[in-house]
């Protein structure tokens, strides 16, 4: 991604010095002759890379041209060749653009080949730096919000599941061991609970993207009487990023949007584990869609688009580790390192993008064994915390009550799930003194071994009875509709900007 060159100070002339140099026709518009040859040209070009950003300069190009010519410091009959010029570029593509280092040095080139070296003037009262970062900024905000888009649909996915399967009962793990019945709405639920916090971090960090840094030129500002807040008004930035040197040099709002990604995408590998798990037990049925063969056992249904997902967590966390890596021993204010860092963000959001949709949609399309399930909500006695539960309910200590039921575990036989009516009382009689119906009747005790009785008791708010999660998912549905909002409103702003940009150009034009 361009972030390239130390950027020269005849830059803030116009880029004429560099026009008259690229008049010989050997040389580039930033380079001149003395730069301009050598092995290391194409180590120095980002020139593919930026294709990114391509239409991101072009705004930002015709932001500044505007902004020039209203503050006077280019004139309107200049402005609208380059204007004019820029629409040309635009409509020939990032593939026609000349060589250049990076994808503004080649815009500029561009117009110039078509307006001559008055072309050149489009850089006046700007460096590369700041150049740059504005694009950088501007694209990121589109993939950020392409990306809490996505998010949010996979949320009105689980949302639908969870309304679907509110009293489909399954097993519960910790440690990968039998624990607590469930149901597979408070299971999918506390996934859509982790995307609405990864949402927000997203949201929070769109607000640090989206902050003007043009007009800071290369760090040091510039002596032209620029209009920094215009600009911003034409990009749609919400506001300007203040100090000059800060503007054109940090990156950490990459970091910001890269560390929401990974901790997205480790959201999304601890939801790929679970299914990849459940399946491996029969606990769900992948739609084929999501799913793959073997090719030598032709029985064999492999849920392999989840272990993608888990796998893509890897090149999210490494992409963050990547930028830091990069960032961590710059000096104010630029440095040429900076043209790998972008990478390491575009990276990771077009692979957790992907990886968004794949899982939602796998759990989403999934069937849910509702007999199969209830069946091993049941294994390895997951019910006793609710025996205990009703022994505390009736006044016991609740660690007593744990060593009834501990010690009534630790008697079963390999085949047993749970202990009977008759080994909890042995057992309550050992322990406590007294028999179990001293405490709770023989009929509540059975409906707690019960997985869809022990399901029902756990009413608590955030818990797993059909109603509390009734609340969950009307709680869930209501952030949701707000998030949407939010994005919405963002994008709108984004829209009239674009709108607003296009009337002014059209004055020049």
């Amino acid at each position: 991604m361009s972030d390239g060159g130390d950027r020269d100070a005849d830059e803030a002339n116009g880029g004429e010095a560099a026009a008259d140099a690229n008049a010989d026709g050997d040389e580039t518009v930033v380079r001149r002759e003395r730069f301009a040859g050598g092995p290391a040209r194409s180590f120095l070009s980002s020139l593919a890379d930026d294709e990114r950003i391509f239409a991101a300069d072009l705004a930002v190009d015709r932001a500044h041209v505007v902004m020039l010519a209203e503050r006077e410091i280019i004139d309107r009959e200049t402005a609208g060749e380059i204007l004019a010029a820029l629409d040309g570029v635009e409509a020939s593509g990032h593939g026609a653009l000349p060589d250049g280092e990076d994808v503004h040095e080649a815009i500029e080139s561009a117009v110039i080949d078509r307006v001559g070296q008055s072309g050149g003037k489009m850089h006046t009262a700007r460096s590369r730096n700041d150049e740059v970062a504005a694009c950088i900024r501007y694209r990121l905000r589109e993939d950020v919000l392409d990306l809490v888009e996505t998010v949010i649909g996979a949320r009105e996915q689980l949302l639908d599941v969870a309304r679907t399967e509110r009293e489909t009962v399954m097993p519960g793990y910790t440690h990968l061991q039998p624990a607590q019945p469930t149901t597979v709405a408070h299971w999918v639920l506390s996934y859509e609970q982790a995307l609405q916090r990864d949402t927000a971090r997203l949201l929070d960090a769109y607000g640090r993207i989206n902050q003007n840094p043009l007009g800071s030129a290369a760090f040091a500002g510039t002596p032209f009487d620029v209009d920094r807040e215009r600009t911003a008004e034409l990009l749609g930035f919400e506001s300007v990023a203040e100090n000059s040197m800060d503007a054109s040099a940090t990156r950490d709002f990459l970091v910001e949007t890269t560390s929401a990604v990974a901790t997205l995408a480790t959201t999304l590998s601890g939801l790929a584990e679970d299914v990849v798990v459940m399946a491996s037990k029969g606990h769900v049925d992948l739609h084929d869609d999501y799913a793959s063969t073997s090719s030598i056992m032709p029985q064999k249904k492999n849920p392999d688009t989840l272990e993608l997902v888990r796998g893509r967590t890897g090149d999210a966390v490494a992409g963050l580790n990547g930028l830091l890596t990069n960032l961590k021993g710059q000096p104010r204010a630029y440095n040429r390192d900076l043209q790998r860092a972008g990478r390491h963000a575009w990276d990771a959001i077009d692979s957790v993008t992907e990886s968004v949709e794949v899982a939602a949609g796998a759990v989403a399309t999934a069937d849910w064994p509702a007999e199969t399930l209830e069946a091993a909500a049941t294994d390895g006695f997951a019910t006793a915390t609710g025996v205990a539960d009703l022994l505390a309910m009736a006044g016991v200590p609740f660690r007593t009550a744990h060593e009834v039921v501990a010690e009534a575990a630790a008697g079963l036989g390999p085949d047993e799930d749970a202990p009977d009516y008759a080994a909890l009382s042995a057992v309550a009689e050992d322990v406590l003194g007294k028999p179990l119906s001293a405490y709770v009747d023989r009929e509540a005790l059975e409906a707690a071994l019960d997985p869809t009785e022990s399901v029902a008791m756990r009413d608590s708010r955030g818990g797993p009875a059909p109603e509390a999660v009734a609340e969950q998912v009307a709680t869930a549905a209501d952030a949701l509709a707000v998030d949407s909002d939010a994005l919405a409103d963002r994008r709108h702003a984004v829209s009239r900007a674009a709108d607003r940009r296009r009337t002014e150009v059209d004055r020049y034009v």
